[in-house]
């Protein structure tokens, strides 16, 4: 990593620290903190109103309402919390929408590794197979089974002992992105 990489980085050590932060959290009560996603939030709005701060004041607005938006379809499933929901909307805040976008991807396959591989660990993997056959079929005939069904089918198909803690692979997408887009 060459100098002009590490001081391109600079601007985005605390969003780093706070994900660092939510990603133990996570790990170890499944659960983020509001007054760490708030502060994410926060502080993403603020740097934007500095004069090098990563994004423009409009980009990251808009990267909160995306990265809020992004995951609320996954939340009215039951297959991620709030605080979750609200990681994103401060991840959002510091990097804009688009790369906000980028990162809910990149999290998205992140995410699909690690539970594979705890699935494979716990000799799981047939009955997360078949749980996410029978999600998706929910999902597919959603307007016949309705929001509420397709929900609790979700909470019912859990196909690991512990749910993802969505902060790891957010710090990781996260992390890819910015030395992907830093030369």
């Amino acid at each position: 990593m060459t100098t002009t990489t590490i001081s391109r980085l600079l601007p985005f050590v605390p969003l780093l620290a706070m994900l660092a932060w939510a990603a133990v959290e996570d790990l170890r009560s499944r659960r983020i903190r509001n007054w760490l996603t708030f502060s994410l939030v926060l502080t993403g709005i603020a740097q934007s109103l500095i004069g090098h701060g990563t994004v423009s004041l409009a980009s990251s607005l808009l990267g909160v309402a995306v990265g809020f938006a992004l995951p609320l379809v996954l939340f009215a499933l039951g297959a991620i919390g709030g605080g979750d929901v609200k990681l994103l909307a401060g991840v959002g805040a510091w990097i804009g929408a688009m790369a906000v976008f980028e990162v809910f991807c990149a999290a998205a396959v992140v995410g699909m590794i690690i539970v594979l591989a705890q699935a494979v660990a716990q000799g799981r993997l047939r009955v997360l197979s078949r749980n996410s056959a029978v999600l998706a079929m929910n999902l597919v005939h959603i307007g016949d089974v309705g929001v509420e069904h397709t929900a609790a089918t979700g909470k019912s198909c859990r196909s690991v002992e512990k749910p993802l803690p969505y902060a790891v692979p957010v710090l990781i997408a996260v992390l890819a992105l910015l030395l992907a887009w830093l030369p």
